[in-house]
């Protein structure tokens, strides 16, 4: 995400690719790399500029992101385990697999909501819910809600601090790309360095 202008290329793919990128983050194996929560700052943010409406981006982000989990959940419910021991690959990372299906134990239901906000895990969280079971009603209500309060708050987000800050544009999309790669890193760091910390300690 350093290495290429996020504002530029949102303006270049328009609606359609925003759509898209959205839809293939939320529940596609590839996904797992796109800038899901810095494309929809930005995507916001240039909204308000007038380069985009809200009022058809908002929507458009919230359907893709129930789309993309409910394409997930199937994936994983038709694949069932076996989704387990596919190898790695560059379009799949078993590693992240793992980390979802950690954070589905641990956080059940709602894992499909909170996991919204946490990258990577957001991509695989569906497929782990479906290779799970889980009932696809409760699943349908969990990912609606997540869908729309991820998918419309950070988008409202960028849009209105635009609309109150127009003139640090310069400044603050680098910084807000900035700021969510740490959290992107910190977020597959840390359960790392949990694990290592209990690991150690059952082993005194």
């Amino acid at each position: 995400m350093l290495f290429f202008d996020l504002p530029q290329l949102i303006q270049t793919v328009g609606y359609i690719g925003i759509g898209a990128i959205v839809f293939a983050e939320s529940g596609l194996f590839f996904g797992f790399f796109l800038p899901g929560d810095t494309l929809l700052f930005t995507a916001g943010f240039l909204a308000a500029q007038d380069l985009l409406n809200i009022w058809i981006l908002v929507p458009l982000i919230v359907v893709a992101a129930i789309l993309g989990d409910s394409i997930g959940y199937w994936t994983g419910n038709k694949t069932g385990p076996l989704i387990f021991t596919r190898a790695e690959s560059f379009w799949f990372s078993k590693k992240r697999l793992e980390q979802a299906q950690d954070f589905f134990e641990r956080h059940g239901g709602k894992s499909i909501v909170l996991a919204r906000f946490v990258p990577f895990v957001r991509t695989f969280t569906p497929i782990v819910a479906g290779a799970a079971n889980m009932q696809y009603r409760t699943f349908l209500i969990y990912n609606i809600s997540g869908g729309v309060l991820w998918g419309s708050g950070l988008t409202l987000a960028g849009y209105i601090l635009g609309e109150t800050a127009p003139q640090v544009e310069k400044y603050l999309i680098p910084a807000v790309i900035a700021g969510f790669i740490a959290f992107t890193v910190g977020t597959s760091i840390i359960p790392l360095i949990k694990r290592y910390i209990e690991r150690k300690s059952s082993l005194q």
